[in-house]
């Protein structure tokens, strides 16, 4: 991720377990199953960090 190559280790980690902790617990967008939008998902990811 390109925060890691910029020295900011701590901030992808947070955001790799927020798509991680959303990926696994929804929502989901149509390409994966579910029923969400784009905008609906990164908002998610969003209150997960």
């Amino acid at each position: 991720m390109m925060l890691e190559h910029l020295g900011h280790g701590d901030a992808a980690k947070a955001i790799v377990k927020g798509i991680e902790t959303v990926l696994a617990e929804g929502p989901r967008t149509h390409d994966i199953g579910g029923t969400a939008s784009t905008d609906d998902v990164g908002k998610a990811i969003a209150a997960a960090i």
